[in-house]
């Protein structure tokens, strides 16, 4: 079984910057995908950042590109979120999330299986 924690969130001004760090508590192989999922009040659950594998090529949703950076640690059970340029509208809850298997899309968070807490990111105007 894999456990997943977030940090990093908090509060921060329009234009500032955030760096978010998932850690697994068990070994997540080098070619699984890793994702950031993110989730505001009231509204659904949607697909910010994942890397396929180490190395690989990293894929964003559009409201965050340019701005966003996911990469993985050396170690392969950590992840991270740079998050530059922050405005109101990324504030929301921040997931971070693992599949149990290699071959997923990892746009759509109903392929992976593990979860962490959430870490909450507030972008103050």
């Amino acid at each position: 079984q894999v456990q997943l924690v977030e940090s990093g969130g908090g509060l921060v001004q329009a234009g500032g910057s955030l760096r978010l760090s998932c850690v697994a508590s068990g070994r997540i192989p080098s070619n699984y995908a890793m994702g950031w999922f993110r989730q505001a009040p009231g509204q659904g659950r949607e697909f910010v950042a994942a890397i396929s594998w180490i190395g690989g090529s990293p894929a964003y949703a559009d409201s965050v590109k340019g701005r966003f950076t996911v990469s993985r640690g050396n170690a392969e059970n950590t992840l991270y979120l740079q998050m530059n340029n922050l405005k109101p509208e990324d504030t929301a809850v921040y997931y971070c999330a693992a599949p149990a298997r290699r071959e997923i899309k990892i746009v759509q968070d109903n392929e992976y299986d593990y979860w962490g807490q959430g870490t909450q990111v507030t972008v103050s105007s």
